[in-house]
C-alpha cells in the first residue's frame, strides 16, 4: 500500500506561482521547519518526516484553522491508488466535462445535443468508476468469520458539466465557456477529478488540460514552429479537411512549419525524437491520457476518440482491459501521468451486430507513449 502526504492539499496550496499566497513562508515562520523541508512536503517528495516536524505541522494546522485536533495526523495522509479504476474511485469529487453541440437551425439551448459515442463513453465511465472495472466483487474481507466484503472507495459527488464544441457556438463562447469550467475545477480545494470525454474538435477543456499539463498557451497553434521538436505536447491530432480546426497547442494541420502531417488522426513523439503516425490503413484510434498530483490529490484526464467509431470502442476497451492503462508511463516528483494510444482496425466498416456480440474493443493495440518524450517536456515547464 502507498500512501502519499496530502500538506498542499489540506492548505489548498497550488504549483502554479501565480497563485501561491506565501505558504512555504508562513510554514517556516510558525514551525521553523527548514524552507527546503517544507517545500518538498509541499510537493510530496519527502522521502521520510520526522516526529517533530510532523508535530509541529500539525499544531500549524490546527492555530490556522485548516484541520481540528482529532483529524491530525491522519488527515495529512491518504491512500494512492493501484490500478486505474481506483485512480477515479478514490476521487472524493469527480467532473465528467462533455461537449454539446447547438442546432445550426435553432438558437436556444434546448436544442444541444450530445453525441451518442459521447454518452457511451460517459456510461461505461461511470459503471467502471463504481464497480471499479467488475473488480469490486472480488474484494472480500480477509479477516473475520463473516465474509463482510472490505469497503469499497467511491467518489462522494459526481457531476456532469456541459461545455460548447467548437463549430456550432462561436469560438469566443466555447472557449469562454471551458475556461469557466476548467478554472472552477483549479481553483477548488479537495481531493478531486476531472474527465474530458472528446478530442478538442467537441471539448475545448481538452485543450486547457494539456496546455497546464505541458506549459503551453493554450488555443494558439503550433502548426507554424520551425521544428517538431519544439512542440509542446508530446502527441498531437491532425484535423480531417472538413473537421472544424479551431487553433490549439494539442492539434492542427502540421506538424511544424516544415513538416507536413499527411493523414489525419494521432501522431507522437518516439524515444529518439522523431514523430510518428498512430493509424494505418484502415485504422482508427483513441487516446487515454490522465495527469495526477499526489499532492493536492487532483486528477486530470482525457478519453478521446478520433471518431465517433473509435469513442464507442474505447468505451468497451476501458470495460475490459482497463487494467492495460496502468502503471502510469511517467510516476516522478509526485506526479504521474498516463498517456496510451489505442489503435482499431476496420475504421472504414459501419456499425454492424458484430460490434455488440464479439467485443472488438478487446482486439484493439494498446501503446503506452514513450516516457522520454514526456519527461523532456515537464522537464521544460
Amino acid at each position: 500500500m502507498r500512501y502519499a502526504f496530502r500538506l498542499a492539499e489540506l492548505l489548498g496550496h497550488t504549483p502554479d506561482r501565480r497563485k501561491r499566497p506565501g505558504t512555504i513562508k508562513s510554514i517556516v515562520e510558525h514551525t521553523g521547519l527548514d524552507r527546503h523541508q517544507v517545500a518538498s512536503l509541499l510537493k510530496n517528495e519527502a522521502k521520510y518526516i520526522p516526529l517533530d516536524a510532523l508535530s509541529r505541522l500539525c499544531d500549524y494546522l490546527i492555530d490556522q484553522g485548516y484541520a481540528t485536533a482529532d483529524q491530525l495526523p491522519g488527515a495529512l495522509f491518504a491512500v494512492n491508488a493501484e490500478n486505474f479504476w481506483e485512480l477515479l474511485a478514490r476521487r472524493g469529487d469527480i467532473e465528467i466535462v462533455v461537449g454539446v453541440r447547438q442546432s445550426e437551425t435553432e438558437g436556444s439551448p434546448e436544442s444541444a445535443a450530445v453525441i451518442a459515442s459521447d454518452s457511451v463513453l460517459v456510461g461505461e465511465l461511470l459503471n467502471g468508476v463504481s464497480t471499479l472495472g467488475g473488480a469490486a466483487k472480488h474484494h472480500a474481507s480477509a479477516d473475520g468469520d463473516e465474509g463482510k466484503p472490505v469497503e469499497v472507495p467511491m467518489p462522494d459527488r459526481l457531476q456532469q458539466t456541459l461545455v460548447w464544441s467548437p463549430g456550432k457556438a462561436s469560438l469566443e463562447d466555447a472557449r469562454a465557456r471551458a475556461s469557466e469550467v476548467f478554472e472552477g475545477f483549479t481553483d477548488a480545494q479537495g481531493d478531486r477529478g476531472m474527465v474530458c470525454i472528446g478530442s478538442v474538435k467537441s471539448n475545448p477543456v481538452v485543450e486547457l488540460v494539456f496546455s497546464e499539463a505541458f506549459g503551453c498557451s493554450p488555443f494558439v497553434t503550433e502548426d507554424d514552429v520551425d521544428d517538431v521538436s519544439a512542440r509542446s505536447c508530446p502527441f498531437f491530432l491532425r484535423y480531417r479537411d472538413t473537421d472544424p480546426k479551431p487553433d490549439g497547442a494539442s492539434a492542427g494541420t502540421r506538424l511544424s512549419k516544415n513538416e507536413d502531417a499527411p493523414e489525419p488522426g494521432f501522431y507522437y513523439e518516439k524515444d529518439d525524437g522523431t514523430w510518428a503516425y498512430a493509424g494505418g490503413k484502415d485504422q482508427d484510434t483513441a487516446l487515454v491520457f490522465y495527469l495526477f498530483r499526489e499532492a493536492l490529490g487532483r486528477l486530470d484526464m482525457v478519453l478521446s476518440g478520433f471518431s465517433g467509431r473509435a469513442t464507442r470502442l474505447l468505451a468497451k476497451t476501458l470495460a475490459i482491459r482497463g487494467e492495460e492503462f496502468w502503471p502510469p508511463v511517467y510516476d516522478e516528483g509526485g506526479i504521474q501521468i498516463g498517456a496510451y494510444l489505442v489503435k482499431y482496425d476496420n475504421a472504414d466498416s459501419k456499425p454492424s451486430p458484430d460490434d455488440l456480440l464479439y467485443n472488438p474493443g478487446g482486439a484493439a493495440e494498446i501503446m503506452p507513449l514513450p516516457r522520454a518524450a514526456i519527461a523532456k517536456r515537464i522537464a521544460r515547464r
